[in-house]
């Protein structure tokens, strides 16, 4: 098994902490490189966090509620070939109970982490 282990960013300038809002995978599922893992907030934004692998769910860090400092490991993902087929389908899409017209909320921003944060190959 390949592990790779992916820590909180920085998600903004002094940002130390975010807490954990929802988790949008668990342990098990399968996941693929820019696929939404989890939506956090910090003190100034919510931010869904894609994954930066294609891999398999091992562990998170967390509930939601839960406060994640900056640099802690926050998912976990084994990356070996063929992992994510390994691992449970994932969910059907779910439909939405909305009344038609209403107004959604505003989509959270997206982080997308930066070259540094990706593993070496």
């Amino acid at each position: 098994m390949s592990r790779y282990v992916f820590k909180m960013p920085d998600l903004g300038e002094g940002t130390v902490s975010a807490e954990v809002v929802e988790w949008k995978v668990k342990v098990g599922d399968p996941v693929t490189e820019d696929q939404i893992i989890a939506e956090v907030m910090t003190d100034k934004a919510a931010v869904e966090i894609p994954s930066p692998v294609t891999g398999r769910v091992v562990a998170i860090t967390g509930q939601p509620g839960d406060m994640v400092a900056v640099g802690s490991e926050l998912i976990a993902f084994d990356t070996t070939d063929g992992a994510a087929a390994r691992a449970a389908p994932a969910p059907a899409a779910r439909t939405s109970d909305a009344t038609p017209g209403a107004a959604e909320a505003p989509a959270p921003l997206q982080w997308f982490p930066a070259e540094a944060d990706l593993p070496e190959d």
